[in-house]
C-alpha cells in the first residue's frame, strides 16, 4: 500500500519521547517534521492540537529531504493552532519612574515587536501613535529637527520612517549615531526603487529612549537587557501575557525548477509574530517602483502544487506569503490575512528570467543591444497560481510600498473572490508586463491608497523592453518597431467583474506602458479608470460611478478600445492627440459631456442620458429595461458576487461605502447640497446670498458646515467661505467643483480661491 497515510499528532502537553499518536502526541512540530521527512512514497499528515507553538528556528522543507508523496500539516478539527515566530516572556515587572515599568529580559534574540495580551504595542516614538492620523499613525516635520535630535543622548539603533517625497511609498533608515555637528547619521533608504528625498512632513522616529512618554510605548535597552514599558490603564502587568517577535520566516519551502518540492499543504493554522523586515527590503524589481525582501511568514521557492488553506496570518512584521522564483500550481485559499507589516501575498520571479532587464525607471538598454527574443529567458518565475476567496486587510502597517496581492515577473496568476481593503497603496499591484496572462475577477477592493498618492485600487506598470523614460525616443522606436511592445506582455491580462473604490486616486490605474489588457464588467465606485501610455487595452462594459475615463499621454496607434461603458462625467484627457478609431458607443451623463468628447473626434455613436440604475443607493447598478445604456451595447453586470465568498470570512468582511450618485442635473440645481470632505456645501442661490457674501455675481459654492477635524477645516477653510476657483478654473456650481475634484483628486491636493469677508484668499486644499 504505497499510498497509505501515516499520521503524526502534536500537542503542547505532549512529549517528543512519545509515539506521536493521538493518545501520546509529540510536543514539538520539529520532531514530527523530522520523522515525516524520512517517509518515502506515502501521504503524511501532521495534526496539531490546540495551543501556541513557538518555533526556535524556521521550519524548512527541502525537495532533497521531503520524500513523502504528500505532506499535510493542519490544525486538528476546528481547534485553534498558533504557529509563532516569537517567544513568550516571563517577566518580573517593577516600577521605574513616570509611569514606566521595567523588567530584565533573559538572554534571547533582539526583538522589535512587543505584544501584551495579544495586542501590538508601540516602540517609543515621536510623534506619539495616533489611530486617526492618515500616515504612519502620526508624522511631523519636527521628528528629525535639530532641536529634537539634541535631546537624544544615544539615538543609535533608532529608526527614521518617512514617505517618499512624491508619496510613492516609503523609506526607512537605521540611525547609526550623530556626526560632529550633532546631525543624525543614517543607513537605509533603499526600500523604494524611485530614489528621492524623505517627505518633509510625513516622517516619524522610533526606538528612541527619550521619546518613551505615552501609554503602550516601550523601549528595550539591549546592553542591559532591560525592557521599559508604559502600560495602558487596563493592563495588569503581573498577570499579562507578554510576547515578542523573532523569526522573519516561519515556514520555508524550497526546491528548484529541475527538482521542485511538491504537494505540501498547510491548513487551519494561525501564523504570527514574525519580525519586521523593512531594513531587508533592498532588491530592486526591474523597473517597477518596488524593492523587495524575498521572505515572509510562509516562503515558497521552487515548489509545485502547494497550498495554504483556511489559515489566518496576522501580527506579522513583514510579508505574509511569498512565492519567489519558480512556482507552479500553488494556491492561497480561504485565508484571513491582516495587520501585517508589508504585503499579503506576493508572486515575484527571478529577474534573471527576463531578457535585457533594466532595474531603474530611468535606465534602459539601447535598441541595438536588446535581446529581441519574445518571452522569458528561463522558467524561474511563478506561473498558474491562485489567490482566491481570501479576506485581506490592514496590510502595509510599516512598509508603504505594499499591497494585498503583488504580481511581478510572473505569468497566469489568478486573483479571484478576494476582499481587499485598508491598504497604504494599491490593493492589487502588477509591477510589469512580464509575462501577462493574469486573471483578476470578482474581487472587492476599496479603502486603498490611504497613505500614499498617484496610484489606484488596482495599479500596474509596464516598463518593459519597449519602454524608455525618454518619451520622444520611445515614440520613434515603437513606430518603427511595434513588435517590441508585446515581447514581455505576451498574453492579455483580464480584469473583469470586480468592484473597485479608491478615494485618493483611480479605481483602475494602468500606468507607464501597461499593455495587453482586457478590462470589462467592472464597477468603479469613485476614482474612474486611467490608461496612461501603453498599447492594446480593451476597456468595455464598465460602470464608472461619479467619474469617468482618464486617458493620459497616449501613443499614436495605441490600438486602445473604450466602448460600451457608462461614464458619469466628461472625459479627463491629458496630452492625447491620437485617440484612434475605437473610442465609441458609450453613455455620457448629458449632452455637454458628449459634445466635449466628440470635439476630440470620438464617440460618434455614443449617447447621453441617465443610465437608470435599479437601486444605486444600495450599490445595485443593474440598469432598468428602458435604460439608454442598452442603445450602445451595454450589458448588465452581476452585482452579487464581489469579494470573499467563504461564509466565515464573508460575515467578517467590510464592504465599500456606496456613494450617493451625483447627477449633473442635481449638481446644477440652485438648491443643491452636497456632503464633501467632511463638510457640507451648497450652490450660491439668488441675489440674497450674493449680497450676504459680497459676491460679484450669483455663482460659487458656499461651505455651510465645516465639520470638526474635516479635511476642509484642516486645510484652513472656514464656514461661510465661498469657493470661486479651483485648480485655476472658475467654479460656478457644485458640478464644476466636483468635475475639477475628480480631475485632480489623484494629486492629493487642489488649489482653491475663496471669498472670505470680502477678500479673496488662495488655499491649498488637501484631498486626503
Amino acid at each position: 500500500m504505497t499510498n497509505a497515510q501515516i499520521s503524526y499528532y502534536v500537542a503542547p502537553n505532549g512529549k517528543d519521547t512519545h509515539a506521536g499518536t493521538v493518545q501520546r502526541p509529540f510536543q514539538s512540530l520539529t520532531k514530527a517534521l523530522a520523522l515525516a521527512k524520512r517517509v518515502k512514497g506515502k501521504k503524511v499528515k501532521i495534526y496539531l492540537r490546540s495551543g501556541i507553538y513557538y518555533l526556535p528556528t524556521t521550519l524548512t522543507l527541502d525537495a532533497e529531504e521531503v520524500k513523502a508523496l504528500t505532506l499535510e500539516i493542519e490544525g486538528y478539527t476546528n481547534e485553534k493552532v498558533v504557529i509563532s515566530g516569537g517567544k513568550s516572556l516571563q517577566l518580573d515587572w517593577r516600577p521605574f519612574k513616570n509611569g514606566i515599568f521595567q523588567a530584565t529580559v533573559a538572554e534571547t534574540q533582539d526583538f522589535e515587536q512587543l505584544y501584551v495580551n495579544g495586542q501590538l504595542q508601540q516602540l517609543a516614538r515621536y510623534p506619539n501613535y495616533d489611530s486617526t492620523a492618515r500616515v504612519f499613525h502620526g508624522t511631523s516635520a519636527e521628528a528629525t529637527s535639530p532641536e529634537r535630535v539634541r535631546r537624544w543622548s544615544q539615538p543609535a539603533g533608532g529608526y527614521v520612517h518617512a514617505l517618499h517625497s512624491g508619496e510613492w511609498g516609503g523609506f526607512h533608515y537605521l540611525i547609526t549615531g550623530k556626526d560632529a555637528k550633532g546631525a543624525l547619521t543614517l543607513e537605509g533608504g533603499w526600500q523604494n526603487n524611485r530614489p528621492a528625498p524623505m517627505h518633509k512632513q510625513h516622517r516619524f522616529v522610533e526606538n528612541i529612549w527619550e521619546e518613551l512618554d505615552a501609554p503602550h510605548e516601550w523601549y528595550f535597552d539591549k546592553k542591559t537587557r532591560t525592557l521599559y514599558f508604559i502600560p495602558p490603564p487596563n493592563v495588569n502587568l503581573s498577570k499579562a501575557q507578554v510576547e515578542v517577535s523573532g523569526l522573519y520566516t516561519l515556514v520555508e519551502m524550497r526546491g528548484t525548477p529541475e527538482k521542485p518540492l511538491r504537494n505540501i499543504h498547510f491548513k487551519n493554522l494561525h501564523f504570527t509574530h514574525t519580525e519586521r523586515s523593512f531594513m531587508e527590503t533592498k532588491e530592486p524589481l526591474v523597473r517597477s517602483d518596488w524593492t523587495f525582501f524575498r521572505g515572509g511568514a510562509v516562503l515558497m521557492e521552487g515548489t509545485e502544487s502547494c497550498t495554504v488553506t483556511d489559515c489566518e496570518l496576522a501580527n506579522l512584521g513583514g510579508n505574509a506569503i511569498v512565492m519567489s522564483k519558480y512556482n507552479r500550481n500553488n494556491a492561497v485559499r480561504g485565508c484571513h490575512i491582516h495587520h501585517i507589516g508589508a504585503s499579503a501575498v506576493a508572486f515575484v520571479g527571478d529577474p534573471k528570467a527576463v531578457r535585457s532587464p533594466s532595474f531603474r525607471y530611468e535606465l534602459s538598454i539601447p535598441y541595438e543591444q536588446l535581446d529581441k527574443t519574445p518571452g522569458p529567458k528561463t522558467n524561474d518565475f511563478p506561473q498558474a497560481c491562485w489567490v482566491e476567496d481570501n479576506l485581506i486587510h490592514d496590510v502595509g502597517q510599516i512598509e508603504k510600498q505594499a499591497t494585498g496581492v503583488q504580481i511581478e515577473l510572473s505569468a497566469q496568476i489568478t486573483v479571484r473572490h478576494n476582499s481587499i481593503y485598508n491598504t497604504p497603496r494599491a490593493g492589487i499591484n502588477i509591477g510589469d508586463g512580464a509575462w501577462g496572462g493574469h486573471l483578476l475577477e470578482f474581487n472587492d477592493v476599496f479603502n486603498t491608497v490611504l497613505e500614499t498618492g498617484d496610484h489606484g485600487a488596482f495599479n500596474s506598470w509596464g516598463r518593459d523592453r519597449f519602454w524608455y523614460a525618454n518619451r520622444r525616443y520611445m515614440d520613434s522606436l515603437v513606430a518603427v518597431h511595434p513588435e517590441l511592445i508585446l515581447l514581455d506582455a505576451q498574453q492579455p491580462t483580464v480584469i473583469r467583474n470586480n468592484r473597485f473604490r479608491c478615494d485618493h486616486g483611480w479605481d483602475i490605474d494602468l500606468d507607464d506602458g501597461s499593455s495587453n489588457y482586457h478590462i470589462y464588467n467592472n464597477v468603479c465606485l469613485n476614482g474612474g479608470l486611467k490608461l496612461r501610455e501603453g498599447f492594446y487595452r480593451k476597456v468595455e462594459n464598465n460602470i464608472l460611478v461619479n467619474n469617468s475615463f482618464h486617458p493620459h499621454v497616449w501613443f499614436k496607434n495605441s490600438h486602445d478600445v473604450f466602448k460600451h461603458n457608462i461614464v458619469m462625467k466628461k472625459y479627463y484627457p491629458i496630452q492625447v492627440s491620437d485617440w484612434g478609431p475605437d473610442i465609441d458607443q458609450n453613455i455620457f451623463p448629458d449632452s455637454v459631456a458628449l459634445a466635449l468628447a466628440r470635439k476630440n473626434g470620438t464617440d460618434a455613436n455614443s449617447v447621453a442620458g441617465a443610465p437608470l440604475f435599479v437601486n444605486a443607493l444600495v450599490g445595485n447598478y443593474t440598469v432598468k429595461n428602458n435604460s439608454p445604456a442598452f442603445q450602445i451595447g451595454f450589458k448588465n453586470i452581476p452585482m452579487q458576487s464581489f469579494g470573499v465568498q467563504k461564509a466565515s470570512l464573508k460575515t467578517r468582511a467590510l464592504t465599500p461605502l456606496i456613494p450617493l450618485v451625483t447627477t449633473n442635473e442635481s449638481a446644477d440645481s440652485k438648491v443643491s447640497i452636497l456632503t464633501w470632505l467632511g463638510g457640507m456645501l451648497k450652490n450660491v442661490e439668488g441675489l440674497g446670498e450674493r449680497s450676504a457674501y459680497g459676491l460679484p455675481d450669483e455663482t460659487g459654492v458656499i461651505i455651510t458646515i465645516i465639520g470638526a477635524n474635516s479635511l476642509l477645516q484642516k486645510s484652513g477653510l472656514q464656514e461661510k467661505d465661498v469657493i470661486r476657483m479651483a485648480a485655476g478654473k472658475a467654479i460656478k456650481s457644485i458640478r464644476d467643483l466636483m468635475e475639477m475634484y475628480q480631475e485632480v483628486n489623484w494629486q492629493g491636493h487642489m488649489e482653491v480661491e475663496v471669498l472670505r469677508n470680502q477678500k479673496f484668499l488662495r488655499i491649498r486644499l488637501n484631498l486626503k
